[in-house]
């Protein structure tokens, strides 16, 4: 009993029949970090970002044929022109022999053509930059082998078993709606009009029906574009979603962008055992160190060769208890200023000098330790 149930089991396995729940499943179980700005970026580099196509296809339909209906009289008389021009010569012209003949061809075309076709290029072009901005990329051109062997799990998954693919189906059936609905409004306003083309001569009925045609597509593309947005939002979450990151991804792209955290460490310990040594040959050549008094420490040195004072090393915590033993070693003197000195640890740099909104309180200072007015004079003139 149980050899024949295995036996059918695995005929019906192997049939075309059989559906593997797979399908269903979602790509990116696990996936529940949010994007990074890096891994966005990089997408936006590989081709991959926010669009939708309905509001480029809207935009697309909608601008050439506003364009039709202000340009109709322009290439209704270019039109007959041309007509004119052809049919009262055709006995006269050689296609064979007169060369002119291609010249007036590819001129009436591009009467006829350009206008709208430029517009149409401008359409596509202020739609996609509308939705991307400016972007130039090749890499969506790069062959890949994945591209030619079709997966047919994967494509019947991704449209007929996603959200995307019951959003795509939704959307059709939508755009079929609007455009049959829109046409039997149009046209049921106007049936009687067509029902009596058959008394009017040849203009009024082309008249008629161009004007029925251009309002009927003028109408369903303003639709199409109020129906791209909710496609523009859809395409915004799924977009999202699918660049949503493992934390296992997440940590890979914080080791590349800011380095091994081991590594960041021993560089660390190692900047700071180099600075413990320029403190101990710095701190003595200080005219004054600023101090917080226990949690900063600078240390200044000024000399007529400078513009302004300099700060030789500074520190907080350890490194300022360390700078204030090496100047009371040294026979430097310690000055305690809070302001000052948590001031100059912010925003002044080892080697670099002060501020010059600083240079008034700190010959204050360096006259008071040292007793020596000429500093204090250097300091006010170049303030």
């Amino acid at each position: 009993m149980n050899d024949e149930y295995e036996a059918r089991r695995a005929l019906f396995l192997n049939s075309a029949a059989y559906i593997d729940l797979q399908w269903f499943a979602a790509e990116d179980e696990g996936r529940t970090e949010e994007p990074t700005e890096r891994k966005i970026q990089k997408a936006r580099e590989e081709g991959r970002v926010v669009k939708s196509r309905e509001l480029i296809g809207a935009i697309g339909l909608l601008l050439p044929a506003v364009a039709l209906l202000f340009l109709a009289p322009y290439l209704l008389r270019t039109f007959a022109e041309m007509l004119r021009f052809f049919l009262t010569r055709s006995a006269e012209i050689d296609p064979v022999r007169d060369r002119l003949l291609l010249g007036l061809v590819i001129t009436y075309f591009v009467k006829l053509a350009m206008p709208v076709l430029a517009i149409a290029l401008l359409a596509g072009l202020f739609s996609n930059i509308a939705q991307v901005g400016f972007l130039w990329t090749t890499k969506p051109l790069e062959f890949k082998a994945e591209r030619i062997i079709p997966n047919f799990a994967q494509y019947f998954s991704k449209t007929l078993f996603s959200a995307n693919g019951v959003f795509n189906l939704f959307l059709s059936i939508t755009k079929m709606a609007i455009i049959g609905v829109t046409a039997f409004i149009v046209i049921h306003g106007d049936i009687y009009k067509i029902a009596n083309l058959e008394n009017a001569n040849l203009f009024v009925s082309f008249t008629m029906i161009s004007g029925l045609a251009i309002k009927l597509v003028i109408i369903v593309a303003l639709l199409l574009l109020l129906l791209s947005i909710p496609d523009y939002m859809f395409q915004r979450w799924q977009f999202r979603e699918s660049m949503r990151m493992t934390t296992q991804e997440v940590k890979e792209e914080r080791k590349e962008s800011e380095g091994d955290p081991q590594i960041k460490s021993r560089l660390r310990s190692r900047m700071r055992e180099l600075l413990r040594q320029n403190i101990a040959q710095n701190v003595p050549k200080a005219d004054v160190v600023i101090t917080n008094p226990t949690h900063y420490a600078v240390a200044l040195e000024y000399n007529t060769s400078l513009y302004g004072p300099r700060v030789l090393a500074k520190g907080e915590d350890e490194l300022a208890l360390r700078i204030k033993k090496i100047a009371a070693d040294n026979d430097v003197p310690v000055v305690e200023n809070k302001p000052l000195a948590r001031a100059l640890y912010a925003e002044v740099e080892i080697g670099e000098i002060v501020p010059e909104h600083y240079f008034t309180i700190i010959a204050e200072i360096l006259t008071r330790v040292k007793g020596i007015d000429y500093w204090a004079q250097k300091m006010g003139r170049a303030t």
